[in-house]
């Protein structure tokens, strides 16, 4: 039960601050009361898990037992999220930088390889959470 409320506090940490800082009139003080929010609520989750990863007993694990059903989860999870963040970041990063290459090279032809380089280094970002998601999934 505990593992549930560790997890369903860590999928709201983002959505609270959110919710904090949406609620009402967007001043200064409400982005400082958003992230002092923030890290409050990632506080405690962190502490929180931190007493229940290490509660109870260590066994040793048997050596045909392989991967566990919760690892297995967790790691399939992990992929995803950082294929999705990797993707994210990637359209927030490629919209502005191909919005002013296409206006630069629409001035000046010439700096249609430079323009590009930009671009190309905001896709990294995608090609650079593939990368990870693989390797998390080649370890399962």
């Amino acid at each position: 039960m505990s593992v549930i409320l560790i997890f369903l506090l860590l999928l709201l940490a983002p959505a609270i601050p959110v919710a904090t800082y949406y609620l009402g009139r967007r001043t200064a003080r409400r982005g400082k009361r958003a992230l002092i929010c923030n890290i409050a609520v990632f506080a405690v989750a962190v502490t929180l898990a931190s007493a229940y990863m290490f509660s109870g007993r260590a066994f040793a694990a048997d050596e045909a037992a392989g991967i566990s059903d919760m690892a297995q989860a967790a790691a399939f999870l992990g992929a995803a999220l950082v294929t999705g963040m990797g993707c994210i970041g990637t359209g927030i990063a490629v919209g502005p930088a191909a919005t002013a290459a296409i206006g630069a090279i629409s001035e000046n032809e010439k700096i249609m390889s430079k323009a590009l380089i930009f671009v190309a280094m905001a896709e990294g970002i995608a090609i650079y959470g593939l990368l990870i998601s693989f390797m998390i999934l080649g370890r399962v």
